[in-house]
């Protein structure tokens, strides 16, 4: 006898096979083997109500507020508690149903189905890269000397100029020779606290550095800012994707990644680099962070942005409390329904030292772990200072995977 969790409708169709159900029962019977627990914010009493009625009819329910029950609320958060083939069915009744049902229905289908989205492909100019099971890894090149981590390229001279730029290029290349799938390439640091720098010292540590590693490497360049100004310059000089912590809250950003047809990174922050750990606090953490990034996916959308080359990250460290990053890590499947590929970047990120008790560049360990947890929950894209570590280690999760 084994318990099986059964993560996707591809696993329940194969375990079926195995113990040769027939081919039109397995179309039957295998919507009933995912389970989903869908959590839905704020509806109407009357339209919860409904939604109770029609969900027991099916052999499945909702939890609903007991103020709802009682009348003390005009409105109640619900948790359907269903399998896939309750919630086909559902969406069915909905439609038919008053009380905006018809659009909720909508809303239930558009998150399921990019809940069980699993494959996803990046256009990124001549590279094309395949998201499936197979997750990939970006290399931080950080051209600062105020790195949190401790590894700025950029502190080991007061100015590129006076540093061999070839050494920072060959730094690069043996990431890439030890997996790395894209490099990121940041002059400004983000950590907690961290003063701005101006466009022109920031363009004087990246550019030169982007342009030179265009030529030398075969993988895909991030630029790692927030300054539309910077940005452009790093497109022009052979980067094609931007990683913008600030989320693209800058329209001039938005529409010059349109303009680019660049890839995207759109991040959640609360607050800047210079506040952020100010005693963040948040209602409902990931609600609020899936919230956050649907609407930025929209607003860069509605400039231009293609939403096939656009890439969420939940802002690990950024905002967030040791606890935060923990429970973001944790319930990271939750932000699979926003239909995007998710980035996580947990790389020596100090919740990581508060366990371990351990200084930035002894976090290696920790990292692993963080970073293999974030995969298996959802992640397509790790941000990591240790590529090869983390392209072993993803090496072995693949194998067991694929069997």
């Amino acid at each position: 006898m084994r318990v099986l969790e059964i993560e996707s409708l591809k696993d329940a169709q194969q375990i079926m096979r195995e113990i040769k159900v027939d081919p039109y029962g397995i179309k039957i019977m295998a919507p009933k083997a995912i389970k989903y627990a869908v959590r839905i914010n704020s509806l109407s009493n009357i339209a919860a109500n409904i939604l109770k009625q029609e969900m027991l009819s099916l052999g499945a329910d909702v939890a609903v507020s007991r103020n709802a029950l009682t009348g003390k609320t005009r409105s109640t958060d619900c948790l359907l508690m269903a399998n896939l083939s309750q919630l086909n069915r559902l969406n069915e009744k909905l439609n038919k149903q008053p009380f905006g049902l018809g659009k909720l229905a909508a809303a239930l289908s558009s998150a399921i189905g990019n809940y069980q989205k699993n494959d996803f492909s990046l256009d990124l100019g001549g590279y094309k890269l395949k998201l499936g099971r197979r997750a990939c890894v970006m290399g931080i090149v950080n051209l600062t000397p105020d790195s949190f981590s401790g590894d700025g390229l950029y502190s080991r001279a007061h100015s590129l100029r006076f540093m061999a730029v070839a050494d920072i290029v060959r730094h690069v290349e043996k990431m890439v020779e030890d997996g790395a799938d894209i490099i990121d390439v940041g002059g400004e640091s983000s950590r907690p606290g961290a003063k701005p720098v101006s466009v022109k010292e920031e363009l004087s540590r990246t550019v030169p550095v982007i342009k030179l590693l265009a030529k030398k490497i075969k993988v895909p360049i991030s630029i790692d800012t927030r300054k539309p100004e910077v940005a452009r310059s790093a497109l022009d000089n052979g980067a094609l994707m931007v990683n913008d912590i600030s989320g693209l809250r800058n329209p001039k950003m938005a529409r010059l990644v349109a303009k680019y047809r660049a890839a995207a990174v759109i991040m959640h922050m609360k607050g800047s680099p210079r506040t952020m750990q100010n005693n963040p606090v948040y209602k409902s953490l990931i609600d609020e962070i899936i919230a956050y990034l649907e609407k930025a996916l929209n607003r860069a959308v509605s400039f231009g942005v293609d939403r096939e080359k656009i890439i969420l990250d939940p802002g690990i460290g950024f905002g967030k409390t040791a606890e935060h990053n923990l429970e973001i890590l944790k319930q990271l499947k939750a932000l699979k329904a926003l239909g995007r590929p998710i980035l996580v970047g947990p790389s020596r990120k100090s919740f990581i030292g508060k366990i371990l008790n351990a200084a930035a560049q002894e976090r290696g360990s920790g990292t692993l772990s963080a970073s293999l947890l974030a995969i298996k929950n959802g992640a397509k894209i790790v941000r990591v200072h240790e590529v090869r570590q983390v392209k072993q280690a993803l090496k072995v999760l693949d194998a067991i995977s694929n069997i």
